[in-house]
């Protein structure tokens, strides 16, 4: 019997390779003899850079880079040799969580350090870069991206500068770099524009500290008309450029990078497809199973497209609700949690509630086969 363990992250508890080692190990005993294929995936949020580098087998690699408020950091960023592929995410190094140990400071925070990532990879021999965009401090645009690439812009004058969101609206022109740039292709599951009531600054703006939407919103038109300008395309409407602060834009405006589903994405890179075939039992699951989980998640993505090849599919994970429609995508979902056990207790003990709640369901696990 071959079981696929293809589940995302329990946030804060347990990383997606930690999730199929567990269930591995207590599926050992339901299953004596069972062939076992880890294949941890993500959504394009953070985690995904370790759910490919374990699905890939790749190495892991690390830079020094600025995080968003210009502090050294090292950064780490995934590395597969064979097809020299790159994988990336922006929080490693223009994360939100890097900079919550001081006031938030959203109009100097730069996505400087997530261009000096891209350096790196391409330094590296990158042929592709798959990046990551979830978890941003900022909401510059991509405008530290552009300056880190090495992108010109001039003021009135002629002369040349380094512009911040502070001081953009003194650019009135700018050039590309002429180093070419490796395919680079972005995961990214919003449909957000670049600016507006739907844009970057006005939905995802506030969880960064910002408060001053019309001086965010100026800047980030101005660098829009500037790139169109520049480029001959404007990115500010497509689908995903208000992602992650802007950076999706930024990235499609000053790296040529292509926007696709994170999951989709991901599942394409790792073989997800093939190694359902290849199963007879496929797991999946997250830290909680609910009515989110149905708008575009991983395991619901793992689900589906196990259930369209015929396979057995079991859910799990720390809690379960009845949003309509979720069952329907499993033949078994286990839920983890003890109903009585405080979450922060559940959330330290997960390798363990994990094995006892695959013990219980022995018995309809075999009946799955």
């Amino acid at each position: 019997m071959r079981i696929l363990l293809s589940s995302d992250k329990f946030k804060g508890a347990l990383s997606a390779q930690g999730v199929a080692q567990s269930c591995e190990k207590a599926l050992q005993s339901v299953f004596p003899g069972a062939v076992f294929d880890a294949c941890p995936i993500a959504d394009g949020g953070e985690g995904t850079t370790e759910a490919m580098v374990a699905a890939l087998r790749g190495v892991w690699r690390e830079t020094t880079v600025l995080d968003a408020q210009a502090r050294p950091r090292l950064a780490r960023y995934g590395w597969v040799p064979a097809p020299q592929v790159a994988i990336l995410e922006m929080s490693a190094a223009s994360g939100l969580a890097l900079v919550q140990d001081r006031p938030l400071q959203p109009k100097l925070a730069s996505t400087f350090g997530t261009g000096e990532m891209l350096l790196a990879a391409m330094a590296s021999g990158a042929r592709k870069i798959i990046i990551g965009i979830g978890g941003s401090a900022t909401n510059d645009g991509g405008l530290g991206v552009a300056v880190a690439l090495g992108w010109r812009f001039f003021r009135a004058d002629g002369s040349t500068f380094q512009p911040t969101l502070e001081t953009v609206l003194a650019a009135v022109r700018m050039e590309s770099p002429s180093h070419p740039l490796p395919e680079i292709l972005v995961a990214c599951d919003v449909d957000n524009p670049l600016l507006g009531p739907r844009g970057a600054t006005r939905v995802y703006g506030p969880q960064k500290g910002v408060q001053d939407f019309t001086w965010f919103e100026e800047r980030l038109a101005h660098l829009a008309q500037l790139t169109a300008t520049a480029t001959g395309t404007d990115h500010q409407h497509q689908p995903g450029a208000g992602a992650a602060g802007g950076l999706g834009f930024g990235l499609m405006a000053f790296a040529g990078g292509k926007l696709t589903s994170g999951f989709e994405l991901i599942a394409a890179q790792v073989g997800l497809a093939e190694r359902i075939r290849q199963a007879d039992l496929v797991f999946t699951g997250e830290g909680r199973l609910d009515d989110q989980s149905l708008q575009g998640k991983g395991p619901i993505g793992v689900a589906k497209l196990a259930k369209s090849l015929g396979k057995k599919v079991v859910g799990i994970a720390g809690s379960v609700t009845d949003a309509p429609g979720l069952r329907d995508c499993f033949d078994l979902l286990i839920a983890i949690k003890p109903t009585d056990m405080p979450l922060p207790e559940a959330m330290r003990r997960t390798d363990e509630l994990i094995g006892q709640a695959i013990a219980a369901h022995t018995a309809e696990l075999r009946a799955l086969r």
